[in-house]
């Protein structure tokens, strides 16, 4: 609810009891947690983020990149922000790293259409550089409220920026990683990006490790060996 709308409802409220009108609770303040956080199906928060101008990032994208995946998933994945094909094709992860990602994901015996993906910004920061924290701060109500909406019982962090945000922590992502947090009352797995895996092949196995404990979690079937595919 608009602040200027909760302000003459107070004042209203003022008024009356100024007037005599018994029986007014003039300590009434309503709160945006009271009000704005009423549950939203996914198709709500894409609404309410529309053509969004919110920061820098709108003026050089193609596409918003909201997000892909069950709408009721028990496991999400959330990214840095998009690459360049991401942004032509308006979906998370569709490149090469990507490609990793969908890897990782069969090799728990799931299916990209069986989780969901976001990331932390959802436009292209220019030249694929590291997303700014105006630009962070500006997208993550969106990305709390999808979710609020889908209510995955684990999160599995992708990279420092991802990391470090939903922790809440400003520990380096090598000693991050593996350790169970928490966003908003989610179990949280912080790992290393896709895209540092293409670079650095020898860091498949820790993060082979931290999946196995997001199976674990979730009760899957967790076998002890990386696939080849991964």
């Amino acid at each position: 609810m608009d602040e200027n709308v909760i302000a003459q409802i107070k004042a209203f409220v003022h008024l009356q009891a100024e007037l005599g009108l018994r029986g007014v609770d003039t300590s009434f303040a309503p709160t945006f947690s009271a009000i704005d956080n009423a549950p939203q199906n996914l198709a709500d928060v894409r609404e309410e983020l529309g053509d969004c101008q919110r920061c820098s990032l709108c003026t050089g994208r193609k596409n918003i990149v909201f997000g892909c995946g069950d709408a009721h998933a028990r496991l999400m994945f959330v990214g840095e922000g998009p690459g360049a094909e991401e942004d032509r094709q308006g979906e998370p992860f569709v490149g090469k790293a990507g490609q990793l990602l969908n890897r990782m994901i069969n090799a728990m015996g799931l299916s990209r259409e069986r989780v969901y993906i976001a990331n932390i910004v959802k436009c292209r920061p220019p030249g694929n550089r590291d997303p700014e924290l105006d630009e962070i701060e500006a997208c993550e109500p969106f990305l709390r409220k999808q979710i609020e909406a889908i209510k995955p019982d684990v999160i599995v962090a992708l990279g420092r920026y991802a990391s470090q945000r939903l922790a809440g922590s400003d520990i380096p992502i090598s000693r991050l990683r593996g350790q169970w947090k928490s966003y908003a009352g989610i179990d949280l797995m912080p790992t290393f990006h896709p895209a540092y895996l293409l670079r650095n092949p020898s860091g498949k196995r820790p993060v082979w490790e931290d999946l196995q404990q997001v199976m674990r979690r979730l009760g899957l079937d967790a076998p002890g060996r990386r696939p080849r595919s991964m």
